[in-house]
This record gives structure tokens, C-alpha cells and sequence, in this order.
């Protein structure tokens, strides 16, 4: 078939404002397209605009084989698997509607922080179990959070944090210390060094970059309090995982809760062992509420590109997006 094809989507990203965009424009879907390359760059050759999640890896290879494309959607907020310079290059848009899932992201770190503090998991397993361990859990009221990372999601998570009376700091490259959002928010910049070894509660919200991934690694795992917490919600790659293996083994930091992992899905490792870990599968930015935004966005982003106006949620192509 060599019909041109108006919107591709290669995963699984369906919705009420794309069956709207569909009386407009043709829209493909292709759920499993990611999976086969060929395929894939075959389906972009014919397509004007593509929808994304995380899995299609849109890199120069790609945006070459599509010389109608005019616009990549991403139905979500990490730009990294998307190759902003070539997109640049070849005059296509992207899409991100950053900060759509900022308060379902926070809500799931929370959620996490508070399952650890309490250890909710394994409270459920022993009373299912026959069990009754009334041994104590702990507060987050009075202690710090520590964001890595400060954009959309991580200023969110610090205002829940906030709200349940800690002190709220946060490490951020990009930021000044006098950034608006940050002082509205009540959120203090310090250095690495600081949010690490000043934090009951780390919780990461970084992207995957040159800068980023590693970053936290044995020697950063040392600096935390050994009662410390720490919920990764940036990206996986920004954790060493065996030096994570390593310092909870040894009985410091206290906890961690990984919502994203290096690879995903990821290999059976010594972290599934650990009674001190808890694992969700790359899901705190999605809600039914935080999809149907985000899907709203971008299919008034594609109808915009495609009818000549403009994206309202167009990023920066010179630079990585934020969480």
C-alpha cells in the first residue's frame, strides 16, 4: 500500500482527540510499528505527521526517510528519543506538551515515597500471610525533599511536598536561584552535594543526557543519609543500578522505588531481591486525566501543522526537553 498516510501512530496511544483528528485528517495506527525498523521507516515514508511515545527511536536515519514529514508528536514529556538537531535540520516540529503529567508524576513519587516511609508493600504480604507487624513506620512531616532535577514534574512533586510540611530542596543545572517558579513554589537551589546529603527523600526528575546519565552513582549512593529514600521518576539511565545494588544491600540509603529502569523492560537483577525496593513499570505519568490532556495537545498540534497554523506545545529543538 502507498497511500499517503496524514498521521502515523507507532505504539499504543489511541483516544478520543485522535478519533476527532480522524474526520480530518487520515490517521494510521500501528501500535507494534516501533518493533520492526524496516517497516517503520517504510510507514514514515508516506506520513506527514508521526505520534510517538518513548519506544520509536526518531533519530536522523529516520527523519531522512521521511521527506513529507512535518511534524513528530510526543505523546509524553522525555524527548530523548528524538533527535532534536535532525529534526531541526530538516524543518519538522516537535511536540511535547511538557508538564501535561507534571501532577501525575508527582502524585506516583509521593505515593512511592509514602509506600516506602510506611512500608505499605510489605505490610500488605505479611497480613496476607497470617502475619501482624505493628513495628513503626516513618514520618515524612518535618524532614527534607530533594529534587534532582526542577522542571515541570519536579516542581510539582516539591509543592505536594511542601504540603505535607517538608522542606524542599532541589539541584538543577538550568535554573537560577531567583527562577520565579522555584521561589513561588518554596523551593530552595542548592548545589548536588547539598540536596544529596541534606535530604530525608531524594526523588529524581531528570532527563537522560551526557550530563545525566551515571550521575547517581557509588559516590553519590555514599553522600545520602543512610535513612534516606530515594524514587527515580526521570529516567532510568541515570542510575547506576549496581552501584544501587551495592549501597542497599549494605544497608544505606534505606529505600529506593524505581518507576523507570536503564533498560525496559529490565533484565532480572539483584534489586528484585531486595524487600527494600519497590517497582512500577514506567507509569507515574500516566492517568487517565494526565492522557487525555496530553493526547488533546498534540492532536491540536498536528491539526495545526498540517492546516498550516501553529503547534502551541512546539518545543526548542536546539536543546533536550524537561520533565
Amino acid at each position: 500500500m502507498t497511500e499517503r498516510i496524514d498521521v502515523l501512530v507507532t505504539e499504543d496511544i489511541s483516544g478520543a482527540p485522535l478519533d476527532d483528528l480522524a474526520t480530518r485528517h487520515r490517521v494510521v495506527l500501528r501500535p507494534e510499528a516501533w518493533r520492526d525498523r524496516g517497516a517503520l521507516r517504510e510507514l514514515v515514508s508516506r506520513a506527514r505527521a508521526i505520534v510517538v511515545r518513548n519506544r520509536t527511536m526518531v533519530d536522523a536515519e529516520l527523519l531522512a526517510a521521511a521527506p513529507d514529514l512535518r511534524i513528530v508528536a510526543r505523546a509524553g514529556v522525555g524527548l530523548d528519543n528524538i533527535d532534536l538537531a535532525a529534526a531541526r535540520e530538516r524543518g519538522v516540529v516537535v511536540s511535547a506538551p511538557l508538564g501535561a503529567n507534571a501532577v501525575s508524576v508527582a502524585e506516583h513519587t509521593l505515593g512511592l515515597a509514602l509506600a516506602l516511609a510506611r512500608r505499605t508493600v510489605a505490610l500488605d504480604a505479611g497480613c496476607r500471610s497470617g502475619e501482624w507487624d505493628r513495628s513503626p513506620g516513618t514520618e515524612l512531616h518535618g524532614g527534607t525533599w530533594g529534587l534532582l532535577g526542577a522542571g515541570a514534574t519536579g516542581r510539582a512533586c516539591g509543592r505536594l511536598a511542601a504540603a505535607l510540611g517538608m522542606r524542599v530542596l532541589a539541584f538543577d543545572p538550568y535554573l537560577e536561584p531567583d527562577d520565579p517558579e522555584l521561589t513561588g513554589a518554596g523551593i530552595e537551589l542548592v548545589p548536588l552535594a547539598d540536596a544529596v546529603t541534606r535530604s530525608d527523600v531524594i526523588s529524581i526528575h531528570l532527563p537522560a543526557t551526557g550530563r545525566t546519565r551515571g550521575l547517581v552513582d557509588a559516590a553519590l549512593l555514599a553522600r545520602m543519609r543512610p535513612t534516606a529514600l530515594l524514587i527515580n521518576v526521570g529516567r532510568g539511565e541515570v542510575i547506576d543500578e549496581n552501584a544501587l545494588a551495592d549501597a542497599l544491600e549494605s544497608g544505606a540509603p534505606a529505600g529506593a522505588a524505581l518507576d523507570v529502569r536503564a533498560q525496559e523492560p529490565p533484565r532480572p537483577s539483584r534489586l528484585d531481591k531486595l524487600d527494600n525496593v519497590l517497582f512500577t513499570p514506567h507509569i507515574a505519568g500516566i492517568t487517565v486525566q494526565s492522557q487525555e490532556r496530553i493526547l488533546r495537545l498534540l492532536s491540536a498540534d498536528v491539526d495545526a501543522v498540517l492546516s498550516g497554523g501553529r503547534p502551541a506545545s512546539a518545543v526548542d529543538t536546539r536543546g533536550a526537553g524537561r520533565r
